[in-house]
């Protein structure tokens, strides 16, 4: 039957969980503290039910609803329960037990806030006593017995232990409650017990010893015996009978085994009870030989130890010398140390083998060392039918060191230190390489490895030097010399000189010069670069003679500068000298600035003569225009002056080998002035006049 719900009905629900909702997006709260609290107590016995209550103060605003979402937590792992719109939350643990202890803490979260408690302890005290139980309690050596052991009612993780008495018997973790283990009897287990232990947050809780079980058994009787025959104590190549039995009247099972071993369990037979251990004695038989019975799980054992009387040592075989080279002769001895008696000394015979093929049947073989003795050797000794081998011995004839080969590894350059290598490709290791200079030792060393080369460190000061060097190479005390070095020898290039072709100073605008870059000393290829003024090279070139050339074309006054060049070779780069090249006009330009200067001196002249003679006419004028007579006191003599500016002085004048003298004064009012013209040069006019010997007139000229 379907129930209808009306429109009006079903708009009415909606309409009121939307004021709901409404209110409860708009109210305001704030979770102020939250407590968890243990009831009754924080550490309880077990059994007991505990409750866990988280109380919450929230102040919200009026009339708003709210919800709570309570979250608990044990060691910090949220616990799986949760409850919602309630004022306070509530966890209960029913009947706890010591796995319930931990850290507990409890959260309060209102939409989008969460607040947690403070963690607190809860400590449970008392684990359950296991209890244990057996399937037999009489059972035959070897049964099996399940053995249970229970905590009932007991949590988490738990480990439990099986003991009969200080031994224990098995152990196993688990969550259940319960462990049921098999265990072969095999003794008595008059003290056998369980319990069980758990661990919280690092502390181990052990619970009381369960229930003691005495469990008897029915011991097999299985034990078995050994026998020797002849005896315990034997000579090598008697023959020795071992036996082992068991008594089998009592015994029901038929699946019993019986191994026979022999000391450092080395199984001599595997089922005794079907035959006998026979051998013929030997030195290494002597020692301890035990018979083990088995039936199901259970063994049992008996032992006896037998003694061997060798009847000759082990054979030593040795070859002499120690060290053998190719070539030499060498020895090879097989021998015994110690024998029963002589007569079986005289018995006894010997054969040697090289790679398991007899070579004498005696005990001294000699030969020559080379590649086909090169062999495993051994000896066999052999009497009264008993057989010893010796070891056996790797033989290897040493090779005597071949001729070894000097080499210069890298660059040889004069006056730089360069590497000599010294190998031979044969020869047993070690080897010691010498370096020589011509007959000179300088230095020594030893190689140990067939893939390391003697390293020397070597100078020469000129490239003839390098022939001097050779390497010796020892063994056995036989020296074997290699050749002379020979290796191409680098000379580092000296100093360049740079010469320029026409010399400087008579270079013009128009030539070709040619700069030639060349080295007294230094090995090809060498590198010439030429330079002008600036770090960039004009010209680059790599030549195998000592000099090199570069020609600058039509030349003009824009290449003048400071000219060098470098050399470099392999050893190193040397600077030239500079060189300054300065580029004069070509010689028409000087003929026309000749030609030029000549005709500016022309005209300066011709403009000097030309304002000499204007200058000189305008004197005659002024002069002619200047000339004033004056009185004469006497008719001896006639004096003239010309006067121009203000400049005066004192003149004396001979006339008629008389003395006359020009007194310094102003100009008259009367005197003609001439015109302001610069330079203006004057001239003192004097005519001869008879003049009275008794006396002299002075002349003043205005």
């Amino acid at each position: 039957m379907q129930v209808k719900i009306q429109p009006s009905l079903r708009m009415g629900t909606v309409l009121l969980l939307f004021l709901f909702t409404s209110e409860e997006a708009c109210a305001e709260f704030i979770i102020k503290s939250v407590d968890l609290i243990m009831q009754p107590s924080d550490e309880v016995q077990r059994s007991t039910n505990v409750s866990l209550k988280c109380e919450a103060e929230v102040s919200r605003s009026p009339g708003s609803h709210l919800n709570y979402k309570y979250i608990f937590y044990k060691d910090y792992v949220k616990l799986n329960t949760d409850q919602i719109s309630a004022t306070d939350g509530l966890y209960s643990i029913p009947d706890v037990r010591v796995s319930h202890s931990g850290k507990y803490k409890c959260a309060l979260s209102i939409k989008t806030e969460t607040k947690e408690s403070r963690v607190k302890d809860l400590k449970v005290k008392g684990l359950l006593t296991p209890v244990l139980k057996v399937d037999k309690l009489t059972l035959t050596e070897g049964d099996d017995v399940t053995a249970v052991c229970t905590a009932e009612g007991e949590t988490g993780f738990l480990t439990f232990f099986f003991r009969d008495g200080p031994e224990e018997l098995y152990r196993k973790d688990t969550y259940s409650q319960k462990v049921e283990h098999n265990l072969t009897v095999t003794k008595r287990h008059k003290n056998m017990f369980c319990y069980y232990s758990i661990n919280l947050s690092g502390s181990l809780e052990t619970s009381n010893n369960s229930n003691v079980i005495s469990v008897d058994f029915q011991e097999l009787k299985i034990k078995p015996d050994i026998k020797v025959m002849p005896s315990t104590d034997v000579t090598e190549g008697d023959p020795i009978t071992l036996s082992c039995s068991v008594n089998m009247t009592h015994q029901r099972n038929s699946d019993l085994i019986i191994h026979l071993i022999h000391e450092k369990n080395t199984m001599l037979r595997l089922n005794m009870t079907q035959e006998d251990y026979k051998v013929i004695a030997m030195a290494n038989d002597s020692g301890k030989y035990e018979c083990i019975s088995k039936l199901g799980g259970v063994h049992k054992s008996s032992s006896v130890n037998i003694t061997v009387k060798e009847l000759f040592s082990v054979p030593v075989l040795s070859i002499h010398p120690a060290e053998v080279f190719e070539g030499e002769n060498f020895t090879i001895s097989c021998q015994i140390s110690s024998f029963d008696s002589e007569e079986i000394q005289r018995n006894i015979t010997y054969s040697i083998f090289r790679d398991n093929t007899i070579i004498i049947n005696s005990n001294n073989y000699s030969d020559t060392a080379g590649k086909v003795t090169n062999e495993e050797y051994m000896c066999k000794a052999e009497a009264n039918r008993i057989t010893k081998e010796s070891q056996r011995v790797l033989f290897g004839a040493k090779v005597l060191v071949s001729k070894p080969e000097i080499t210069a590894y890298g660059p040889v350059i004069v006056d730089k230190p360069f590497l000599i290598l010294c190998h031979s490709e044969n020869g047993t290791l070690p080897i010691i390489y010498s370096l020589m200079r011509n007959d000179i030792t300088l230095n020594r060393t030893e190689v140990s490895d067939p893939h390391e080369k003697a390293h020397f460190l070597a100078l020469i000061s000129t490239p003839s030097d390098i022939s001097s060097y050779l390497c010796a190479a020892e063994n056995n005390g036989r020296v074997k010399m290699s050749e002379r070095l020979h290796v191409t020898v680098i000379v580092p290039v000296e100093t360049p000189l740079l010469t320029v072709v026409p010399v400087p100073g008579n270079i013009e605008e128009g030539y070709n010069i040619t700069l030639i870059c060349g080295i007294p000393k230094g090995s090809p290829p060498i590198s010439f670069m030429f330079y002008a003024s600036n770090p960039t090279p004009i010209h680059n070139t790599t030549v195998q003679s000592n000099s090199s050339s570069f020609v600058l074309s039509t030349v003009n006054r824009e290449k003048s500068g400071n000219y060098y060049c470098t050399a470099s070779n392999m050893a190193g780069m040397s600077m030239s000298n500079i060189v300054t090249v300065e580029v004069s006009w070509a010689k028409w330009k000087k003929a026309l600035i000749a030609v030029f200067f000549m005709l500016l001196v022309a005209l300066l002249v011709l403009f000097i003569m030309i304002r000499y003679k204007a200058k000189r006419g305008k004197r005659e004028m002024a002069a002619k225009l200047s000339v004033k007579p004056a009185s004469p006191k006497s008719d001896d003599s006639l004096t003239l002056s010309l006067t121009h500016d203000t400049h005066y002085s004192t003149h004396t004048v001979e006339v008629n080998n008389k003395e006359s003298v020009w007194s310094e004064r102003p100009p008259d009012q009367d005197s003609l002035e001439l015109p302001n013209e610069g330079d203006v040069e004057y001239t003192e006019v004097v005519h001869p006049q008879p003049v009275d010997p008794t006396r002299t007139t002075p002349v003043r000229i205005c």
